[in-house]
């Protein structure tokens, strides 16, 4: 059953709450959008947004024609089907197959919590990003529940645990979660230390997690809505590369 109209009535009109996550991540990544905009997409998977029903959502997370270009990079070869990029770069050990500088915006949605070596992750950003050029990160927070869940889950069970809670969630998309950069203190640290400005934030949308019952789903909703941003179950990190002047 869908609760959503019930404590977010607001989905009524359109299919989506005010705090909707997706909603609040990709409008801020719009903003940043030029029709010039060399736009790296990290992890970029086959395109799980493909079968988004909500139009506006979906458009929202398609940045191929609002761009010069979309790059995409994944461990995944079957990345490369994806439809809402432009290029597709495999992969295969911690060095990105991009020139230095060549890229005006990354985003990295859902990847953070995978990623084994943080500071090849960010010292790659920083290589390949411009100066002033956007990092824009949505991972989960290691000190909200559902990371805290994952990680006394194991790995072998998150498949089946993830189909009962996000029936739309396809094995595919479910890989190992390391959590070695899922605190907002080690985001901002890592971020300040690789040279970027940033602003990140714990963020919480509606309990998706909890659909499938309707008592925990009510727990869910409470504790959005008074939780502190340190336990929020999202980190939202809008970030931008430095000038070498």
């Amino acid at each position: 059953m869908d609760y959503k109209p019930i404590y977010y009535p607001e989905t009524t009109f359109g299919g989506f709450s005010d705090i909707d996550g997706t909603i609040v991540f990709y409008t801020r990544v719009n903003a940043l959008i030029k029709k010039s905009s060399i736009i790296l997409d990290i992890g970029c998977s086959h395109g799980t947004h493909i079968d988004e029903p909500i139009k506006y959502k979906k458009e929202l997370r398609t940045f191929k024609g609002k761009c010069a270009k979309v790059i995409g990079i994944d461990v995944d070869e079957s990345a490369r089907e994806n439809p809402f990029i432009d290029e597709f770069h495999l992969l295969v050990d911690e060095h990105w197959p991009l020139p230095d500088d060549s890229i005006d915006m990354a985003i990295c949605d859902a990847v953070i919590e995978h990623v084994s070596n943080p500071d090849s992750f960010f010292s790659e950003c920083k290589r390949v990003i411009r100066p002033n050029g956007y990092l824009c990160i949505r991972t989960g927070n290691v000190l909200g529940y559902a990371a805290m869940l994952a990680r006394i889950i194991p790995d072998v069970f998150h498949s089946a645990v993830l189909k009962k809670a996000q029936d739309k969630r396809k094995g595919a998309d479910i890989f190992p979660t390391l959590y070695r950069c899922n605190t907002i203190w080690k985001m901002r640290r890592m971020l300040n230390q690789y040279g970027f400005d940033n602003y990140t934030y714990g963020y919480e949308a509606e309990p998706s997690y909890f659909s499938f019952s309707r008592f925990f789903y009510w727990l869910g909703v409470i504790h959005q809505r008074f939780s502190p941003g340190i336990f929020k179950l999202g980190i939202f990190a809008f970030a931008k590369k430095k000038s070498e002047e």
